[in-house]
């Protein structure tokens, strides 16, 4: 279980910009570096650079508008996070999500209010 073929890694500070890029539902680097900006201060500059390396991981695309470019997700958040999700399983845990999951509830990472969800979704599922 590991990334999709030609779906190249996010670094952690990919996998920012990405998060702002879902959240806006597309935007120019400007948008992007705004956003950025209201945690902690980073240069324009590496923002679009950063936004240029990830449209050439394929996990950007960007049409002209007016004087900016716009960049959208190429694919959905969901299916992204899915997929590293799968990756770190297979790394860590040998492809068995249980140990992570007992991790979870040992280390109470998971609220009353999340285990009751995925009951939930295991009783859905059944």
């Amino acid at each position: 279980l590991s990334m999709k073929e030609g779906e190249a890694k996010l670094t952690d500070a990919e996998l920012e910009i990405m998060q702002v890029v879902w959240d806006l539902g597309g935007g120019t680097v400007r948008q992007v570096h705004e956003r950025l900006n209201q945690n902690r201060p980073l240069a324009y500059t590496t923002v679009m650079t950063m936004m240029g390396i990830l449209e050439d991981k394929g996990h950007l695309t960007r049409t002209k508008q007016g004087r900016a470019y716009h960049y959208e997700p190429v694919r959905p958040k969901s299916q992204v996070i899915s997929n590293m999700v799968d990756d770190f399983v297979g790394k860590v845990f040998a492809g068995s999500a249980r140990p992570l999951v007992l991790s979870l509830v040992k280390d109470r990472k998971l609220s009353k209010k999340d285990l009751e969800e995925i009951a939930r979704l295991i009783r859905e599922t059944e």
